[in-house]
């Protein structure tokens, strides 16, 4: 009787063996890659970056450092910035920019950058669908140009860094879909870059 060793070299000595070997070999493979998946998906688990959500969707996760966390969770494209920034092409555009405009995607999670209450969530002026934050003492944060109907807060709520709040869109004076983030300091907004900057969070 052969051993298995002399089996598979004369196996592998013919076509139709060589096909049975290549099957053999692409199936291990497969099945090796589907087991150590989740070996591959803890250390960034760990780190913080994502999270699994169900059986194999990734699910970012805003970074918080303290009180205060970035509005989106990973990275994101950066639009205007704040100050004069005309936008070409676009009329309705203002070109005195308020915010930070960062986009990740139509869809795209919005997270509250800070603990405090919600003072509006729905349309409001040129930014469309809108989420605005109390912090107190003065001091407001402006989530604009959401998604219609995916507002997850309510007037009054209580909030803290990364609470979602609704999905990334392209409603109000909007150019395509992104995040108008506006910060607010006794009704006068003020440059969100370095006010994060200094909770250790840089936009740039």
């Amino acid at each position: 009787m052969p051993t298995p060793a002399t089996a598979i070299a004369v196996i592998g000595q013919t076509k139709t063996g060589r096909k049975i070997a290549l099957g053999a070999l692409t199936l291990f493979l497969v099945l090796s890659a589907f087991a150590m998946t989740p070996l591959v998906a803890i250390p960034f688990a760990i780190a913080g970056t994502s999270v699994m959500v169900g059986s194999d969707t990734p699910q970012a996760v805003p970074v918080v450092d303290g009180a205060w966390g970035y509005p989106l969770a990973g990275a994101y494209s950066f639009g205007r910035g704040f100050g004069y920034n005309p936008v070409e092409g676009c009329g309705y555009c203002s070109t005195n920019h308020k915010g930070y405009d960062m986009a990740q995607g139509c869809g795209a999670t919005i997270y509250a950058a800070g603990p405090g209450t919600v003072i509006t969530a729905g349309p409001f002026y040129g930014w469309g669908n809108t989420v605005r934050i109390d912090h107190g003492n003065g001091l407001v944060t402006l989530y604009g140009h959401m998604q219609w109907e995916s507002i997850r807060v309510v007037e009054g709520q209580s909030v803290a860094a990364g609470t979602p709040l609704g999905a990334e869109g392209n409603t109000g004076n909007s150019f395509g879909c992104h995040l108008h983030f506006e910060v607010q300091e006794n009704d006068t907004p003020i440059d969100p870059v370095p006010f994060m900057a200094a909770r250790g969070l840089p936009l740039t």
